[in-house]
């Protein structure tokens, strides 16, 4: 069975390779001096006034990760147009994952203010129809854009396994995975803060999932700080537009989130798409199973 499935999918993306990655352009714009960059494809026949998905990808991560290509491509096979940007996170001309050997200077909420330069961007275009999607803190920071911006021209929001968030959570988890607190430490970066120093550099740190790496205090708190902003199913009710939440079963990274968000989930306004056996990456035939809600929900 497995082989089967590697074979069929080397083959479905050979295919893909001939027809909608062909249709692929990288487009830059500025943000306040800071080059912005963004990979889109353009469906067969089809214009930026013709609807498009505005994708945002996970921590640390990139546009031209797995689930991001694969989306696109398999979007594109669909008649619809995307555009996966791809996060500047303070780096010029930043490719691939983050380097943890770089010193971190961005913020969490950098990426709400580059969806609004993406979405400012489109309109400018002529689009008129377009879709938020976000994936994992992706998923949260779309949703958090969604939340306090109610274009007329986003019709509908999509969030493929968001990130949730709650206090307890993240100082197990640094807890677990540094084998130290994150308290002293979020309390050293607020005293930088509170002194007038949000940009001080904090040596040493281990941040996100960067171990002994070097971040400003004012990024440090921006990813720790307590926020229930940070979760994304307090959010959802906040978001004027149809949502759509994926989950897959067998995520080990966002756990439990069907059970959350499942008592909020109408059906209509908030909709909540199960996928049995995939996990946060929705690899393999799963994306086809991503794509065919999202197909669904438009």
């Amino acid at each position: 069975m497995f082989k089967f499935r590697y074979y069929f999918l080397t083959i479905f993306f050979l295919l893909l390779s001939n027809t909608s990655v062909s249709l692929a352009k990288e487009i830059k714009i500025s943000q306040n001096g800071i080059n912005l960059k963004a990979n889109l494809i353009l469906a067969e026949n089809k214009t930026l006034m013709d609807g498009i998905i505005v994708m945002t990808h996970g921590t640390l991560a990139h546009n031209k990760m797995e689930i991001m290509v694969t989306l696109q491509q398999l979007l594109s096979d669909r008649g619809l147009s995307s555009l996966a940007i791809n996060l500047n996170l303070g780096v010029k001309d930043r490719k691939g994952f983050y380097d943890c050997a770089t010193p971190h200077t961005h913020l969490h909420t950098d990426a709400i203010l580059e969806i609004d330069s993406w979405v400012t961007w489109l309109k400018s275009k002529g689009a008129k129809d377009l879709t938020l999607l976000g994936h994992s803190r992706g998923g949260n920071q779309t949703a958090w854009y969604s939340a306090e911006h109610d274009d007329p021209v986003i019709k509908r929001v999509m969030l493929i396994a968001p990130q949730t968030w709650s206090k307890t959570y993240a100082e197990k988890d640094y807890k677990n995975r540094y084998k130290k607190s994150l308290q002293p430490v979020l309390n050293k970066a607020q005293a930088f803060i509170k002194a007038g120093k949000p940009d001080a550099w904090m040596e040493h740190t281990d941040f996100i999932y960067c171990k002994d790496t070097k971040v400003m205090a004012k990024s440090f708190v921006s990813y720790y700080k307590p926020d229930k902003r940070m979760d994304t199913p307090y959010l959802l009710n906040k978001i004027k537009k149809p949502v759509l939440v994926f989950v897959g079963t067998e995520d080990t990274v966002v756990k439990g989130l069907d059970k959350v968000v499942a008592p909020i989930a109408d059906g209509k306004k908030i909709k909540l798409v199960v996928i049995d056996g995939a996990d946060h990456s929705f690899r393999d035939l799963y994306a086809e199973d991503l794509v065919d809600a999202i197909e669904d929900f438009r």
